[in-house]
């Protein structure tokens, strides 16, 4: 039990007080004086033991003759010495306890390590220091029998692509547990998933692997759009060759525009491209007229 500094000066301020009295009983010469002192003097000493602080997140167990007498804190308590004593504290404070699960085989009997952390807070401090004898020591063991339950409950693909599940998951598996000691937990996050490191491998080619054939599957549904788009396109100049010829006139134009370039067209097509052949096969298109 850590000292009380207010107990401390208290009795130092006693035992001062007595030897003054004591002091005036032998000048005096006087017994009451004496028996005064011896007084003030025993209860000087007996006070740090008497008078005790909790802090605020603090409550003290105090058993009288070896009952449960009843929880004292946050404050300044009264104790009678010889009779009540403290038999422990308990912190309500929200506290962590980091825990872990090595080479624990999955449902898919993948080996892995897990480390995992748990918020947890004393709701009950009569039942955690009267139903069970290291609440803080059993909280880090049944936190790593669950982890390793639901290890083996969960293939790998689960657990590393559902963690938050796999923590609410945790979370009352373990409360359910620890909430006969008076204990809540608040909440549980699992902060890494180590594989051994020949799967990481098999699993990154195996992604790669996934990954190439998507793009495959992408790309091979672009070329037969763009070929379907072809196979219309040609449709419609086979039924309009004029369609066709201005096509053709637009491109040479592009292409000649933008890069600055001079194209050679042989004789026939450029006889095909003149406003009067052009004409006679919009004429011959739209046929003769009604």
């Amino acid at each position: 039990m850590r000292d009380n500094p207010f107990a401390m000066l208290l009795a130092v301020i006693l035992l001062l007080i007595a030897v003054s009295m004591g002091f005036v009983g032998y000048l005096w010469n006087t017994s009451i004086a004496y028996v005064a002192a011896g007084l003030v003097a025993i209860f000087g000493i007996f006070v740090p033991q008497a008078l005790l602080i909790a802090n605020q997140w603090e409550r003290m167990i105090v058993l009288r003759l070896g009952k449960l007498h009843g929880i004292r804190g946050p404050g300044l308590f009264i104790l009678i010495p010889f009779v009540d004593t403290v038999a422990t504290s308990i912190d309500q404070r929200i506290q962590t306890t980091a825990f872990n699960a090595e080479r624990t085989l999955t449902r898919d009997t993948v080996p892995v390590n897990v480390d995992a952390i748990i918020f947890w807070q004393v709701h009950d401090t009569e039942r955690a220091a009267l139903e069970i004898a290291n609440y803080r020591e059993a909280i880090g063991q049944v936190s790593q029998t669950s982890l390793r339950e639901m290890i083996g409950a969960t293939e790998l693909s689960g657990l590393l692509s559902e963690r938050k599940k796999a923590d609410l998951l945790l979370r009352e598996e373990i409360g359910a547990k620890t909430a006969e000691w008076g204990v809540s937990v608040m909440s549980v996050e699992i902060r890494d998933v180590a594989i051994p490191t020949g799967l990481q491998d098999a699993m990154s080619r195996r992604a790669q692997a996934e990954r190439e054939k998507e793009a495959r599957i992408i790309l091979g549904s672009s070329e037969q759009q763009i070929a379907q788009t072809f196979v219309d396109a040609a449709e419609i100049y086979a039924k309009s060759p004029a369609a066709l010829q201005l096509r053709a006139m637009n491109l040479i134009y592009e292409a000649t525009k933008e890069r600055g370039m001079t194209i050679v067209i042989p004789s026939a097509m450029a006889d095909s491209m003149n406003p009067s052949g052009l004409g006679g096969l919009l004429a011959a298109a739209t046929g003769p007229a009604s």
